[in-house]
């Protein structure tokens, strides 16, 4: 038995402590924003926030999260309140097959909360361990630096674990 406090919920699971995060979050949680891209922690498909930080949730053993708050990108918001973030990356129109953008913005997320008036190249080198084969960076990088602005504007961190859709 796990237990793990997912967008502000906190849940009992059972499985085996070596279990990837990111299978607990889609076959138990039935949470499935975070994507499986490559397994290996290659690509960031997989990226959540574990305490305010980027983490690759194929590669991260549930056993290490016990007692961690752990937020996906269902925490952000919802269809009908989206976040900062998720409210930008629709305005830049930055997801073509839509695949990599949750991954996206949990890294931006963790970026932003951090600090909301980065640099562009700072947003650049943050972003650099997340993949996108279908080539939307520069609209994934205006998305960012709407929610940056929009953050920064409203001096206030985006929530940190609200249950989703």
């Amino acid at each position: 038995m796990v237990s793990l406090t997912v967008n502000g919920t906190l849940h009992d699971i059972e499985a085996d402590p070596d279990t990837p995060l990111l299978y607990v979050l889609r076959d138990d949680l039935g949470l499935h924003g975070a994507k499986y891209g490559c397994g290996l922690g290659q690509c960031g498909a997989c990226t959540v926030m574990v305490e305010g930080e980027a983490v690759l949730s194929c590669v991260t053993p549930v056993l290490l999260l016990e007692g961690k708050a752990v937020t996906t990108v269902e925490g952000l918001g919802t269809i009908e309140a989206p976040g900062p973030m998720q409210e930008a990356f629709i305005a830049e129109q930055a997801a073509q097959c839509g695949y990599c953008i949750p991954g996206m913005m949990m890294r931006a997320q963790a970026l932003l909360q951090r600090d909301p008036g980065v640099s562009d190249e700072a947003i650049r080198a943050h972003m650099e361990p997340n993949l996108c084969r279908c080539g939307t960076h520069m609209r994934i990088l205006a998305a960012i630096r709407r929610a940056a602005d929009s953050m920064a504007t409203a001096g206030a961190e985006a929530p940190s674990g609200r249950a989703g859709s």
